[in-house]
């Protein structure tokens, strides 16, 4: 594909990460791992240790019922170049995988599919949302998974001797090379398995994110003061899962116009239906969700503005109370020459009279208002 046929370079947004790794694969110096399998007629080989991602293309070529799977947990810099050169992959996709920090699309490079997706899990001690950000690249009958961020689809670090598939003793990593079945429709099938699993991910975080709401709730009808930083917080991270999700349905969608244009199986097109079906109850709990804190910050916000009107009452009703004596004590504080009450003998204790007298009845009053 030429570079005048590439999608257009677009801008960098900031993209919310995972905490444990910031970093782009860009630096050489970490230990190259990867892990190359192969499959043909549905069946799993045994590990490939010395294959590079050529031999792995040429393999998923050489007939229809052959298929190479190439998963880099931790990639680095030089694992991308390697991918890169043996896959002939364009420069713009190979910025992409070297940077990250890409939201969820689907781009295609000629007869190269590249998708981004980012997986989400919920943090119950900081009442967060994490991310991690994974790269497909489809070339053919071959597919590689790329984790930028070094963890998994559920946010658990990657460890020495996990594996892409459950036929070994560690199986942390995703498990999409475990069904025959699935494995026969070839890579399209892992690629949409993957979706599924990433897709699944939200279910416990929107679970995580209801409880929230739900104690929020509690917390502005108790009157407490910290729960509006709460919800601020609380929405902002709904916001970022509503953005990785909205994005994640604009890749499904085109995932879906594309069934007859590049002859997707039937099979595929119903999974991928699945894939919908899915993504659409998530994105609709989502927007319940937000619509929720949106009317809780209503709440809270009429909450406050009630509790300051009484606490305002209360302030110009001592206000008023405090006037009376003030009013009185000023007359009487002007010492001119010519005041008869100065040199009367019930003035003094007639003022102070007076002064309590007034306090009283506006007291009174207001009590009886409900204002005090």
């Amino acid at each position: 594909m030429s570079s005048a046929e590439a999608p257009s370079r677009r801008s960098r947004l900031g993209v919310k990460r995972s905490r444990r790794s910031n970093t782009p694969a860009t630096s050489g110096t970490a230990p190259e791992r990867h892990e190359i399998r192969y499959l043909t007629g549905g069946v799993l080989a045994p590990p490939s240790h010395d294959a590079s991602p050529s031999d792995a293309l040429a393999f998923a070529h050489t007939s229809d019922d052959t298929m190479a799977v190439l998963l880099y947990p931790e990639p680095s810099a030089q694992a991308i170049d390697d991918l890169a050169d043996g896959w002939d992959l364009h420069p713009v996709l190979v910025e992409d995988l070297h940077h990250g920090q890409q939201r969820p699309k689907l781009e295609r490079y000629g007869d190269v599919l590249f998708i981004v997706a980012r997986s989400a899990w919920y943090v119950d001690t900081s009442e967060t949302v994490e991310f991690a950000e994974f790269h497909l690249v489809l070339h053919g009958d071959a597919l590689a998974i790329i984790c930028q961020d070094s963890a998994w689809i559920d946010g658990s670090a990657v460890a020495a001797g996990d594996r892409l598939s459950g036929d070994g003793a560690h199986t942390r990593g995703p498990h999409l090379l475990d069904n025959p079945d699935l494995l026969a429709l070839g890579p399209e099938a892992i690629a949409y398995r993957f979706l599924d699993v990433l897709i699944d991910g939200y279910r416990p975080v929107l679970d995580g994110l209801a409880i929230d709401k739900d104690q929020i709730e509690r917390q502005v009808f108790s009157g407490d003061a910290a729960a509006t930083e709460r919800i601020y917080r609380l929405n902002q991270e709904i916001i970022d899962l509503q953005q990785a999700c909205g994005a994640l349905t604009s890749v499904i969608t085109r995932l879906t116009a594309g069934f007859q244009k590049y002859g997707i199986a039937e099979d595929l097109q119903s999974y991928l239906g699945d894939l919908t079906d899915h993504l659409t109850h998530v994105n609709a709990e989502v927007a319940e969700l937000r619509e929720s804190l949106t009317q809780i910050l209503t709440v809270n916000a009429t909450l406050v503005g009630q509790r300051q009107n009484e606490d305002m009452k209360k302030i110009s009703g001592w206000a008023a109370i405090l006037f009376a004596p003030t009013l009185i004590a000023a007359i009487y504080g002007m010492n001119f020459d010519s005041m008869p009450e100065l040199h009367w003998a019930f003035g003094y204790p007639l003022a102070l009279g007076s002064m309590v007298a007034f306090a009283v009845v506006l007291y009174t009053v207001f009590k009886w208002k409900k204002w005090m």
